[in-house]
């Protein structure tokens, strides 16, 4: 890419962003980074966006309506996220703002990552751990922490997007039958390709094992598991979230796990982020972590790139690789 004389643009960073990300953004602009940790609230959005040209945004900031039309002079909204629901996409496609994200590149770390879930679920790995460290081991003992075997189980995959297809590919190696629901099926030749059995929702939580989402945060998704749906799950099942929180009603996950409607879950995501729902933090046959599916050190670096890239190319009067709003080009 050609350096371009544009350094007279701000650009704000909401959080410190792996390399090299920010050195890039400062090759070109005014950058900067706001030093606090955790999220920033929308109040100081509010303060801090009136006269800038790009904001570099994460999954957990709030970028609404109200922060758009106090953002006069802002052209580019780059989020650090594959998913956008935290953007009044909208809102900016009508003050011609260009909005992007950076798919693509966290879908491997992404499904590794649930199928570490699943396996830390099955067998129970968090709970060995705090037993053991809380001096509990006293010998090998046949009846000691039983979980269930993974290898030759059934899976069903709700969302049929790029990291649901990851982690069907992953599941052919532990000899899993697989089955998948998505509004969109997939073609004959993929299905076969992939080993896969397409499905309703309704009979993939009957039949399951295991059941692992992977679809966007939509009004059609939200709480798309909930009370009625664990009700038809098998006891022995294990539901794996490393999709969005509120596609779960965590509220009745919790009372399921706790009367022992399913075994288990995995969750990386959570309903009120960063908040925990009381009942699930209190339950042992839950495996919760901080959303971090995508936290290996190759992809959140990757991920910082593209989105300095994708602001770069935007406040260049460049068509950015991975634009949400084309329209605004008018794409």
């Amino acid at each position: 890419m050609m350096k371009i004389d544009i350094a007279r643009m701000k650009v704000y960073v909401t959080r410190q962003i792996p390399e090299p990300g920010i050195p890039l953004l400062k090759e070109y602009f005014d950058v900067v980074v706001r030093d606090r940790p955790g999220p920033i609230s929308k109040q100081e959005l509010l303060e801090n966006v009136c006269d800038i040209d790009g904001l570099l945004c994460l999954l957990t900031d709030p970028v609404d309506a109200d922060v758009i039309a106090a953002a006069g002079e802002l052209e580019c909204i780059s989020n650090y996220a594959v998913g956008f629901n935290n953007i009044d996409v909208s809102a900016a496609t009508e003050r011609r703002i260009v909005v992007t994200n950076t798919p693509g590149v966290l879908t491997d770390t992404t499904a590794d990552f649930a199928f570490a879930l699943l396996m830390a679920a099955a067998r129970r790995v968090p709970e060995a751990d705090t037993f053991l460290r809380a001096g509990k081991f006293i010998g090998w003992d046949p009846m000691l922490m039983l979980g269930c075997d993974v290898y030759g189980k059934t899976l069903g995959v709700v969302g049929f997007g790029k990291i649901g297809r990851s982690l069907a590919m992953r599941a052919r190696g532990f000899d899993m039958k697989v089955f998948y629901y998505d509004s969109i099926r997939a073609t004959e030749s993929d299905e076969a390709s992939l080993g896969v059995t397409y499905s309703s929702l309704q009979d993939i939580l009957k039949q399951c094992d295991f059941v692992s989402l992977h679809v966007p945060l939509t009004d059609e998704t939200r709480h798309l598991i909930g009370r009625e749906q664990l009700k038809v799950m098998k006891p022995t099942a294990i539901l794996i979230n490393t999709s969005r929180g509120p596609v779960v009603d965590e509220q009745a996950l919790a009372e399921a796990l706790r009367d022992g409607a399913i075994a288990g879950a995995g969750l990386d995501v959570f309903e009120d982020e960063p908040r925990v729902n009381a009942l699930l933090a209190s339950l042992s046959n839950v495996v919760l972590v901080p959303h971090i599916a995508s936290a290996s050190l190759e992809t959140r670096s990757m991920m910082a790139k593209l989105a300095a890239e994708n602001l770069i190319a935007a406040l260049s009067g460049e068509r950015p690789k991975f634009i949400v709003n084309p329209e605004v080009l008018g794409e």
